[in-house]
């Protein structure tokens, strides 16, 4: 369609749920000599936690401040940057959600429009001094130079997670300009492997940029490089791309990746593939109407509306949690206590001090115990400041704020809030809870991180169990975004209120949960590994088994009990089994496992440890299903299970139980997290 024709139709289709992106252009004298650049800084007029994004009318904004650039003679280069830590985060895919059938034709034709006059005109300069993901990286791709800020937190293409391709240059670009085996990390590994970006040294590492600055003069250092490149100067060399075997070596690595990740679960993944494999020979011109076509073939697709609505639930629902008192109840925490020093306290510990840098303080049974945890927060505090992440100063300020102590009584006096990560046992947490609740004042939280045993139960003791709340993180604690917020039979509004808070403070995603056996993503994952755990005791492979789920879970259910501990997942089932003994199975031949403390089903060469495979079930008359067998009847338990955990109220609704899969284990967006695909795969009604 002719550019004329895409103007009209982006003003048709244009959407006031736009959050419009300006185009603000203004003209930098270029020092030594250098010219004039037409400098271009996007920014939507929000705060610096609203990212920019490319709708109709943003890339309306876009192309009129480029034309401009490209009208005025004294004009000779044109540079592009956004609004301070943010170039952009691609599509406004809620714009794009509303323009009709047609919608994201028109957009991804107009955006490889208004891109390209970027690459094909004046010499350009995309300036990346921040996030920038889809469109936001594929914008500076189209310029002939890029910088990048070495902190900008994450750079990435992750639309294959999101049931689209790289559809504005980037499926074309990225293979041209790293080589193919580069692009499949960027394009597909990188997404598939929970959304993973680049930061902007890795970025710069990989090749996406041609010059890496840092600090507050980030934009000055990259204006006096671009009048460098201008002056002849400096001279970016690029290796030259191999088109060769290593190329078809690569898209053979792509389609073995896409197969062990998605199975045939996503159109998305496999016509990237072909994407890349095309772009070994094609112009730019087939490639940009390649990408037109694969973002029209896949906007049509059922794996497109879950992507829309698992997106809508992580950028709205998990900012307004359903459920959560009003926020003015909350009290200001102040100082907080952690009990124990083992790995996962630790890992809060450090949490707590960078995310609310108040006074944290370890406590455990001895103090060599206490000081191994504050260590270990020393430690990484002094990881990331070699890495660049903080400043000397923060730095310093962090560990001096944390400290340790073998008296409660000493070490939690005047804390506001105390969490709890000892051992999964409820007599000990009782006990614990017990002696906190003698060095605290009344009105301190006292939270706890048990992943599947009775808050209110925990609670029933003290003398305030109204201040007594779940607060249950998932490993790692800085990476999964996931906290659930469990209200105990007596927790009051206030206790509520700051748990909500803080996990708001500390960058979670915070869902209300019922008081119930293991809460949300444990009790569907317990029916999940009871389902497949019991078909291997009747008899089909681990292999058959773990092939069965590509494209469903995040990972094989039995690497992913690998990855969870055997030990942690049958102390699950266990407590799911003595809470609903009809429906969670407990392996025998898991409980000789982890009786024979095996870590892990799968040795350090990738195939099965024998020793293990002497450990699973014999039977006598042996059932082996098929891998589709496998799929359907392991979903019919999901499916079961969620819908007794929304009946019995666990949950305000099924977006939260979807919500909780995608950020809590990981389910994939293209299904919309859980209760999508189950209502595509016949197997119930949700929404």
């Amino acid at each position: 369609m002719a550019i004329e024709n895409l103007l009209t139709r982006a003003q048709e289709i244009s959407s006031d749920a736009e959050r419009v992106t300006r185009a603000h252009l203004r003209k930098v004298t270029l020092p030594g000599g250098a010219g004039v650049m037409g400098l271009i800084t996007l920014d939507n007029g929000e705060d610096h936690t609203k990212p920019n994004t490319f709708g109709p009318r943003s890339l309306l904004a876009l192309n009129e401040a480029i034309d401009t650039a490209l009208a005025d003679d004294e004009i000779g280069s044109i540079g592009v940057t956004g609004k301070p830590f943010i170039l952009a985060a691609g599509a406004d895919l809620t714009s794009i959600s509303g323009g009709g059938p047609d919608a994201v034709r028109v957009v991804a034709e107009l955006g490889h429009a208004v891109f390209r006059k970027l690459g094909e005109n004046k010499p350009s300069f995309g300036f990346i001094n921040g996030l920038a993901l889809g469109g936001g990286l594929e914008v500076a791709l189209h310029c002939s130079y890029r910088t990048v800020m070495d902190s900008a937190p994450a750079l990435g293409l992750p639309e294959v997670m999101l049931g689209l391709v790289p559809g504005w240059g980037g499926a074309y670009l990225v293979p041209n300009l790293l080589g193919a085996d580069k692009a499949v990390t960027v394009i597909l590994e990188n997404p598939l492997n929970n959304g993973k970006t680049l930061n902007g040294a890795a970025a710069y590492e990989i090749g996406l940029a041609d010059a890496v600055f840092s600090g507050a003069d980030y934009l000055e250092q990259s204006l006096l490089w671009a009048s460098a490149v201008l002056r002849g100067e400096i001279v970016v060399e690029r290796p030259q791309v191999d088109r060769g075997e290593s190329w078809d070596a690569a898209v053979a690595r792509a389609e073995a990746l896409v197969q062990a990740k998605t199975g045939t679960a996503s159109p998305a993944a496999r016509k990237a593939v072909e994407l890349i494999a095309l772009a070994k020979t094609a112009t730019r011109d087939e490639g940009f109407a390649a990408e037109d076509d694969a973002l029209d073939a896949m906007s049509r697709t059922p794996e497109l509306i879950a992507s829309l609505y698992a997106f809508d639930l992580v950028q709205k629902r998990a900012k307004r949690p359903a459920g959560a008192p009003d926020r003015s109840l909350a009290r200001p925490v102040t100082k907080v206590g952690i009990v124990g020093a083992g790995l996962m306290a630790s890992q809060m510990a450090l949490l707590f001090v960078r995310r609310l840098e108040v006074p944290v303080v370890i406590t455990d049974l001895d103090q060599e115990r206490v000081d191994k945890g504050v260590a270990y927060v020393h430690d990484e505090i002094d990881k990331l400041l070699a890495k660049g992440r903080i400043s000397n100063d923060k730095a310093n300020r962090h560990k001096a704020l944390v400290s340790g102590a073998v008296d409660k009584a000493e070490g939690f006096a005047g804390a506001d809030f105390v969490i709890e990560a000892v051992f999964e046992e409820m007599s000990v947490k009782k006990s614990v809870f017990a002696d906190v609740e003698k060095a605290v004042s009344p009105e301190c939280v006292l939270a706890t991180n048990t992943s599947s045993l009775s808050i209110t139960e925990m609670a029933a003791d003290l003398e305030h169990p109204e201040r007594v709340v779940g607060f249950h993180f998932f490993n790692p604690v800085a990476v999964m975004p996931l906290l659930e917020i469990v209200k105990g039979e007596q927790t009051d509004d206030a206790t509520l209120a700051t748990a909500f808070a803080t996990g708001k403070a500390l960058k979670k995603t915070t869902i209300l949960v019922k008081d119930s056996p293991s809460f949300i993503v444990n009790r569907l994952l317990g029916r999940f590994m009871g389902e497949v755990g019991k078909i291997v005791d009747e008899g089909t492979p681990v292999t058959v088994v773990d092939g069965a789920f590509a494209g469903v879970a995040p990972m094989p259910p039995f690497v992913l009990l690998s990855l969870v501990g055997p030990a942690i997942a049958l102390h699950n089932n266990e407590t799911l089994h003595r809470a609903f003994p009809d429906r969670f199975y407990v392996s025998p031949a898991l409980e000789r496992v982890v009786a024979a403390r095996k870590a892990s089903y799968y040795g350090f060469d990738g195939s099965l440890d024998p020793e293990v495979v002497a450990m699973l079930e014999q039977p006598a008359n042996p059932v082996v299903l098929e891998p589709a067998e496998v799929r359907t009847r392991v979903l019919t338990g999901l499916a079961d299970e969620a819908r007794r955990m929304l009946d019995e109220g666990v949950v305000a609704a099924a977006a939260d139980l979807d919500l909780a899969m995608i950020t809590g284990a990981g389910f994939s967006f293209w299904n919309g997290g859980l209760t999508m695909l189950l209502e595509r795969e016949g197997l119930g009604t949700f929404h």
